[in-house]
């Protein structure tokens, strides 16, 4: 009897329940407004090749705007893990003794990307440029033994090239075209650790962080909080449609490991920068020919801007393109070619993905006007014309940068020669301690008119070289000299 009360009080609970749950689906049914979901698919990652890429002198074709939620990784890595590479760069030191020939080895581990089908790979400079011998895995396991074709160290970037056909590759994306807070995929291949993949969002764009040691450097670089570590330097930077917009440099830490902080080269500056080794063995680029800084709140209110941004220009170099253009001391560059610009790494960033001889549009301010003009960009020698390969690298490898100098600078000197313009730091020229800004006008008692008999002259020496001349704003006459292998 107990039994048979407790069997109907449980029966009737377990009713209870079924009824009040469906009264419940009903109200809500009848409550709730209609809902329309939406499922996005990726887009298919889209490939080219070098030789059909877009021309990198003109702006980057306009990508879909398209930005996948954070659920949407999985064929941006698919893409992208393919054509990053592992690169070994290995450093062979042999030297004979009494005990015989002695072979030092070290080596160093880097990242790279493949960005065409024939086998041409971008990395960093820095991951290569102590090597003699560059050995590249795939991620496929296969490894080739990679050329160099050039390197850019003001951008930090290298182009590799290995014999192989049909490889896996990226397209450059429009590095412009992102948005701050927008996903990204960082992709490297370190050597014990295959490929990896982390995910982050682009933390802020055009930083600047002070780690390139040249005068004539390009910083502007994404900064995202996807994990970047030693190895994946060289690596790809991609969005969520599979497209490379960065190639990962460097890691702000104080341990040695990620901390938060990871930078890459924007694409429209890389593609710029690997398109000219490819196609010369050396970037060809495009300088206004101005002395820069910052605005300040300061500045802004004196100079009546609208808002504290934009680039002063302090001095403008005669005989340069901004000199032939109008620009003066104390314009505020505030756009290249439609682009804002209102940093130093901005500006130079957009005006490094020009050539020579390229106008562009420069947007200023001056007497509290805003104003559009046309520039054609010159070289740091101040010409238009692209540069030879092997001339600019005997400078660079002696360890300076030199210009012909203009009519006004020959009218006040009275003199012929070229003018040094930039000095690299551990240089043979730098132990001379010569200064930027001499004026070169005799090699070894050998009249120097212009750069190209400077060139010339310097070819035909070898032991002792005395470079004689003046400077601009020291009386006198100065002589430096070095020797020559």
């Amino acid at each position: 009897m107990k039994l048979h009360t407790g069997m109907k009080k449980y029966g009737f609970t377990l009713l209870t329940s079924i009824l009040s749950a469906l009264l419940a689906v009903f109200l809500y049914d009848r409550i709730q407004e209609p809902r329309e979901v939406i499922i996005r698919e990726t887009l298919p990652a889209r490939y080219t090749n070098l030789q059909n890429a877009p021309d990198p002198l003109s702006r980057p074709a306009t990508q879909p705007e398209f930005r996948a939620a954070p659920n949407n990784f999985v064929q941006a890595a698919q893409a992208a893990t393919p054509a990053v590479v592992n690169i070994q760069s290995i450093q062979r030191d042999s030297r004979f003794d009494l005990w015989g020939s002695r072979s030092n080895w070290n080596s160093s581990a880097g990242s790279g990307v493949i960005i065409a089908a024939d086998g041409y790979i971008v990395t960093n400079n820095h991951v290569i440029e102590d090597g003699n011998l560059i050995e590249v895995t795939l991620n496929d396991k296969r490894k080739f033994e990679a050329t160099v074709v050039g390197t850019d160290p003001s951008t930090d970037l290298a182009l590799l090239k290995i014999e192989a056909q049909d490889l896996p590759f990226l397209v450059f994306g429009d590095s412009d075209s992102l948005f701050t807070g927008e996903w990204v995929l960082a992709v490297g291949n370190p050597f014990n650790l295959e490929s990896t993949v982390t995910a982050g969002i682009v933390s802020a764009k055009g930083r600047s962080i002070d780690i390139l040691d040249r005068q004539d450097r390009i910083e502007s670089f994404i900064q995202t909080d996807a994990a970047v570590n030693p190895g994946n330097s060289g690596g790809a930077l991609v969005n969520t449609s599979g497209q490379l917009i960065g190639i990962n440099t460097a890691i702000i830490t104080r341990s040695g490991k990620y901390e938060g902080y990871s930078f890459a080269v924007p694409s429209n500056l890389a593609q710029k920068v690997i398109l000219d080794l490819r196609d010369f063995g050396t970037v060809q680029r495009g300088v206004l020919g101005v002395f820069i800084d910052e605005i300040t709140s300061e500045r802004a209110a004196e100079l009546q801007l609208p808002s504290v941004a934009g680039v002063y220009i302090t001095r403008v170099t005669p005989g340069s393109a901004a000199a032939d253009a109008g620009l003066k001391a104390g314009d505020v560059i505030v756009g290249i070619n439609g682009t804002n610009t209102a940093t130093l790494p901005e500006m130079q960033q957009q005006v490094g993905m020009y050539r020579p001889g390229n106008t562009i549009k420069v947007t200023y301010f001056r007497d509290g006007q805003l104003a559009d003009i046309p520039v054609i960009l010159k070289t740091l020698a101040g010409n238009t014309y692209f540069t030879n390969e092997s001339d600019e690298d005997a400078l660079r490898n002696m360890g300076f940068e030199v210009r012909n100098l203009s009519a006004p600078e020959k009218d006040k000197l009275k003199v012929s020669g070229v003018k040094v313009i930039g000095i690299f730091k551990g240089s043979i020229i730098e132990r001379t301690n010569m200064e930027a800004g001499f004026v070169v006008t005799h090699v070894n008692k050998q009249a120097v008119t212009d750069k190209d008999t400077f060139i010339r002259l310097l070819r035909g020496e070898r032991g002792q070289v005395m470079l004689e001349g003046v400077y601009e704003n020291y009386p006198g006459e100065y002589g430096y000299s070095f020797m020559l292998d």
